[in-house]
């Protein structure tokens, strides 16, 4: 099949003028000798100015951002001597709205007529918009990927110590690292750049379904807590003190037995939330448990150091009360 195309030797103002309409492109030019500026309608708009005679380059930085100013007075001042085609991208202030605008010309006596030299403005602001998000999402990523690490390694290190063979570390790390992934996952950002955070019934009730999917298990527990945001700092905290807390009951507490119940309710003031961990229906306890292997070290560590809180035991002949007090802020954070 013959190919066919239009060959135009000229293009007409019309078409030229469609085309940077359509490709938000603003002419300028620049006079050498006395510094007067001007630009097309676009150009006006896209700077917030009238159209008007004695329009100097000064006039249009006093709209360049602050942060930007200097540098782009110093770019466009070196385009006299310096040959070539050049781009600067830079932010333009007009009330509180920051626009990011492309300026592209060529440098030197490249293309200058009557002493005047001509180019473009083009506005990239959503260019810009989308490559700060992306580094945004990197840096976060980063960020979330080293706290993770060294929370991983801190585990590996310390379920080292406890486990009394190779298959008991992997089974309890294994468990702990779970854990942290299904906190993980319940961490969204909040409206209103509030942050990221999980609410905090949907975090126990994430981390404590594993236990209550168990056949006669199931609907055993109960969570009636205040519905509040947990920041990603404390919910991987607070998933390591309820995943020991829960472990202990399925091996020793009230999810060890079939008539057991857990019932975990928490009440909220304006700088602390109180947690309440109920277990009914275990083993009948006799004496208080000794509270010095790993897993109550890690528990009262973790609420200490991380969430600014304290734990307490009481333990009834049904099973323990345990109460668990954290600094609001710290949970947020």
């Amino acid at each position: 099949m013959a190919r066919t195309y239009m060959n135009r030797s000229r293009w007409g103002y019309e078409e030229l003028r469609r085309a940077m309409d359509a490709a938000g492109v603003a002419l300028w030019s620049w006079n050498l000798d006395n510094d007067a500026f001007a630009m097309d309608a676009h150009g006006y708009r896209l700077w917030d100015v009238p159209p008007r005679e004695g329009l100097m380059f000064e006039h249009l930085s006093e709209k360049i951002h602050p942060a930007d100013r200097d540098r782009v007075r110093e770019a466009f001042a070196a385009t006299r001597t310096a040959p070539g085609a050049y781009e600067i991208d830079f932010r333009t202030l007009i009330g509180k709205d920051v626009r990011w605008i492309s300026a592209r010309g060529h440098g030197a006596d490249a293309e200058i007529v009557d002493r005047e030299t001509t180019g473009i403005f083009i506005d990239v602001t959503g260019r810009k918009q989308a490559e700060e998000g992306s580094e945004l999402l990197a840096g976060e990523m980063s960020h979330r990927v080293k706290n993770l690490l060294a929370i991983a390694s801190g585990l590996t290190r310390l379920t080292s110590r406890s486990s009394s063979s190779v298959e008991d570390m992997t089974l309890q790390l294994t468990q702990r690292l779970t854990a942290l992934g299904r906190a993980h996952d319940l961490v969204r950002p909040l409206p209103g750049d509030q942050g990221d955070a999980a609410l905090l019934g949907d975090l126990f009730a994430v981390l404590l379904a594993p236990y209550d999917d168990k056949g006669a298990f199931a609907g055993r527990i109960r969570i009636a807590v205040p519905r509040m945001g947990v920041g990603e700092n404390a919910a991987a905290s607070l998933a390591l003190v309820v995943h020991e807390l829960a472990t202990n009951s399925l091996k020793y507490g009230a999810l060890s037995a079939d008539a057991g119940m857990l019932d975990v309710s928490g009440t909220l003031s304006d700088e602390s939330v109180e947690i309440v961990w109920n277990e009914q229906g275990g083993p009948e306890v006799t004496a208080t448990p000794e509270q010095r292997g790993y897993g109550s070290r890690l528990v009262r560590q973790t609420v200490d150091r991380q969430l600014g809180g304290s734990i307490s035991y009481d333990w009834t002949p049904g099973g323990p009360l345990i109460t668990l007090v954290f600094r609001s802020e710290m949970l947020a954070s």
